[in-house]
């Protein structure tokens, strides 16, 4: 397989890199996050100007219909460039709207009028997004759900929910499971903000009796799950290629400080010990790098048994990059590694909060081993 990028992916690529080099550097990155808003809506119109939005948005929805590889070059210049708006959770809950055939939705999406986030976790549920205790009963043409929904990356600054609710069956039951399009004005919806470790913003949302219509199924009713499953599988591949950009970002401003940073009288990048620890920071890299390519070139065509074993592997590996890299770009900064002024500090804190979302790496490796045909031997 030829990974090389074409012609355009590459001017692509280089358009994000420019805007975010020139529109989107540290400085302004740490003002938009320590804003009210917590995000910037010019960042995010620039992001529908590139295209990056439509990208994600298929033809007939009035998108690009671009492909993951498409997608996952976006995520990795968006992870270089720590950009916290909320592109990766309008993007995941876009892809489960593709999948239930909402079109007149995601024509909204790729024009950036509508944002989008995914309430999929819940406070007992751990990282099993099949264990469900948010309830949807059917009561004429129109669903009514109660409970509440935690960690909605983006929540507040969203227009819209894909929202995984229990409609039959017993809580941990992947059968019972649906899939609703909940707006942001619905009534008896609350939503409750909050900053995140990592600079970007949270939201618990309350479901009070909050009424949709049976127009809001997105699939078919109590068989969710297929869809559920399928799009996080997708939503993992993309933050392994945003992790992948934020490692790559990281080990390029630690070889900067190891060619700057003087003791006793040279750079401490001549230290043998240290060109070691940097050599060990690139070999964890491109070999997330490799396996994040192969699981985002599989992730929407490979059969559901091996874009499992894929994204799982993928998980696994990025996870255990993501703490080798963080720490050690972290721990050769020194004291000033741990500052909120140095941007490693919060490269570390991003690739910390990717591996704690849709699944960390304990979770990954257990179900990879559950897959079938694994053997330990």
């Amino acid at each position: 397989m030829d990974f090389r990028l074409s012609e355009e992916q590459q001017q692509f690529v280089d358009s994000l890199r420019r805007w975010v080099e020139k529109d989107y550097d540290f400085e302004t990155r740490q003002q938009i996050v320590k804003s009210d808003a917590g995000v910037s809506d010019v960042a995010y119109a620039s992001l529908v100007d590139l295209g990056a939005v439509a990208l994600a948005v298929p033809e007939d929805a009035g998108g690009l219909g671009g492909q993951a590889e498409d997608m996952m070059l976006v995520m990795k210049e968006l992870g270089r460039g720590l950009v916290a708006e909320p592109y990766f959770s309008t993007v995941l809950a876009a892809d489960f709207l593709r999948r239930g055939g909402k079109t007149d939705l995601l024509q909204s999406v790729a024009s950036g009028q509508l944002k989008l986030a995914c309430a999929l976790n819940e406070k007992e549920s751990g990282h099993e997004l099949f264990n469900i205790a948010v309830s949807a009963r059917k009561e004429g043409d129109e669903y009514v759900i109660q409970g509440v929904k935690c960690a909605v990356v983006h929540g507040a600054q969203a227009g819209g929910f894909v929202v995984s609710v229990r409609s039959s069956g017993e809580v941990r039951d992947t059968g019972g499971i649906s899939l609703l399009y909940v707006p942001r004005n619905a009534q008896g919806l609350t939503v409750t903000e909050y900053r995140t470790y990592d600079g970007q913003r949270g939201a618990d949302l309350r479901f009070d009796n909050v009424r949709v219509p049976a127009s809001a199924l997105i699939g078919v009713e109590g068989a969710g799950w297929d869809i559920l499953e399928a799009a996080t599988d997708y939503g993992v591949a993309l933050l392994c290629a945003e992790a992948v950009g934020a490692m790559e970002a990281a080990n390029d401003l630690t070889l900067e400080y190891l060619k700057t940073r003087k003791q006793f009288g040279v750079p401490i990048g001549s230290f043998q010990v240290l060109q070691h620890r940097m050599g060990d920071m690139l070999v964890h890299t491109a070999q997330a790098r490799s396996i994040t390519t192969l699981a985002a070139v599989s992730a929407l065509t490979a059969q559901p048994e091996d874009r499992r074993k894929l994204v799982s592997a993928a998980k696994v590996r990025v996870g255990k990059a993501m703490k080798f890299v963080g720490q050690q770009a972290v721990q050769m900064h020194g004291g000033m590694g741990m500052t909120d002024e140095m941007s490693v500090s919060h490269y570390f804190k991003r690739l910390t909060a990717i591996e704690a979302t849709l699944g960390n790496t304990d979770f990954h490796r257990n179900r990879f081993i559950q897959q079938p045909g694994f053997s330990a031997v």
